[in-house]
């Protein structure tokens, strides 16, 4: 089975899907890759064929990107998402939400860079394995003068912890497949000429089990839905979005590059250069 959306692409064989992030230029989180991951994972929830799911990116720079700077400006789509999402979380939380109640394990193959709204997505995946030469972590939301609101913040401390988790969501910074892996952000770093080796054996693996292995166990592991953690997230974020300043820094950081390939490059760089 092959299908593709506009913003990915997606393959099933003998038990395994292996979705396609492709949103170029560098997989910006958009309204249309949100409603195509929608389509997409509720196609494979109705097929119970399919055992596992993997993720990787068409871009071997860029996993996922933070979200489009430009997003509110899709209001049809956000408003068919925010429709279709779970009471009590937003449409950015629900991607997170997405992928945490999927009936199949979800595998991020991660060899890029993944910031904002894209670590939010490997955090809250159920497996994530990271190049150690090339994978990068970053939850940049405070250098854009907002904090994380598709659930980063409630992912991030059940994966690392109260303490790291504040550490890495006030810092901004950009984290190594090592030290991430460490962290328990990742949940395991190897080489990048062995990442797709090792993936396809896991993957294989899973989809081998005898049926219903698979997705009894992601169900017996299937996390509560933390509303509270969402509420407080969705509060804090709204009262930071519409401050003129964040605005303004935001804007500043598309006139210097932002959302291109260079700018992305070191984007940790252009946001505090921008709010200088």
């Amino acid at each position: 089975m092959q299908q593709s959306y506009s913003t990915l692409h997606l393959t099933v064989t003998d038990g395994v899907a292996e979705i396609v992030l492709d949103n170029p230029p560098v997989n910006v989180i958009s309204a249309m890759l949100m409603t195509d991951l929608g389509s997409a994972l509720g196609d494979l929830r109705e097929d119970h064929s399919t055992k596992v799911i993997v993720f990787s990116s068409a871009n071997p720079d860029f996993f996922l990107a933070h979200v489009d700077m430009h997003i509110l400006d899709d209001e049809d789509l956000l408003t068919e998402i925010a429709d279709a999402a779970p009471e009590g979380v937003n449409v950015f939380q629900s991607v997170g939400e997405l992928l945490r109640n999927q009936p199949q394990p979800v595998i991020v193959k991660l060899a890029g860079t993944a910031r904002g709204g894209g670590a939010e997505f490997v955090a809250a995946a159920d497996i994530v394995v990271a190049a150690t030469e090339t994978a990068r972590l970053g939850q940049i939301e405070s250098l854009m003068g907002i904090v994380p609101s598709g659930g980063g913040t409630q992912y991030l401390r059940e994966r690392v912890g109260r303490n790291r988790a504040m550490e890495i969501v006030l810092t901004g910074d950009l984290y190594d497949a090592s030290t991430a892996a460490a962290y328990g952000w990742v949940d395991r770093a190897v080489p990048a000429a062995e990442l797709d080796e090792h993936v396809a054996r896991v993957a294989r693996n899973i989809a081998d089990l005898t049926d219903g292995v698979a997705l009894r166990t992601k169900e017996i592991f299937s996390p509560a839905r933390p509303l509270d953690g969402y509420r407080r997230e969705q509060a804090a974020w709204s009262r930071l979005v519409a401050d003129p300043a964040a605005l303004a820094l935001m804007s500043r950081a598309l006139e210097s590059g932002a959302q291109t390939p260079e700018g992305e490059s070191d984007l940790e760089h252009l946001m505090r250069s921008a709010a200088r």
